[in-house]
């Protein structure tokens, strides 16, 4: 399926663009998620109608993504989790948790599915890297310090 691109989308396009995708792709994930149009006469019509305005609020958000990327850049973040004696975790260190505890730290709209674990949840105690990608241009890395609170 054909769509239109409403915003930039890592590893497919730039606003603006008419990208060929899988039909799943589109219909559940671009258009619900109002990120794509599918591609006909009428929406292209439409987008070079509304392009401007597209493009101004494309460039405030990423403006917003990058000042609370400067702040969380770097950031150092404590989570306290049950552990045993020998350092490992009841439980895991989930990118949900770590969400609650960003937007609990005042970085306000940091969403589960924006934060990315490279080896996966956390299930010991010590310092681990993670990302926060607020925009397709926006990523911010920060430290995660597990400590373990004796059961």
């Amino acid at each position: 399926m054909q769509v239109i691109l409403l915003e930039k989308v890592s590893n497919l396009g730039n606003l603006g663009d008419v990208v060929r995708v899988r039909d799943g792709y589109a219909r559940n994930y671009l258009i619900p998620q109002k990120i794509a149009r599918r591609a006909t006469q009428i929406a292209l019509k439409e987008f070079e109608e509304r392009r401007a305005e597209l493009e101004k609020q494309q460039a405030e958000r990423l403006a917003a993504a990058e000042a609370v990327g400067q702040k969380l850049n770097g950031y150092q973040l404590n989570i306290a989790q049950k552990a045993g004696v020998d350092g490992r975790l009841f439980g895991s260190v989930t990118t949900m948790d770590i969400a609650a505890a960003l937007v609990e730290a005042g970085f306000e709209g940091v969403q589960k599915s924006q934060v990315r674990l490279p080896d996966g949840a956390i299930k010991a105690v010590g310092e681990f890297p993670a990302q926060v990608v607020l925009h397709a241009d926006v990523v911010a890395d920060i430290t995660i310090n597990v400590q373990g609170e004796m059961a």
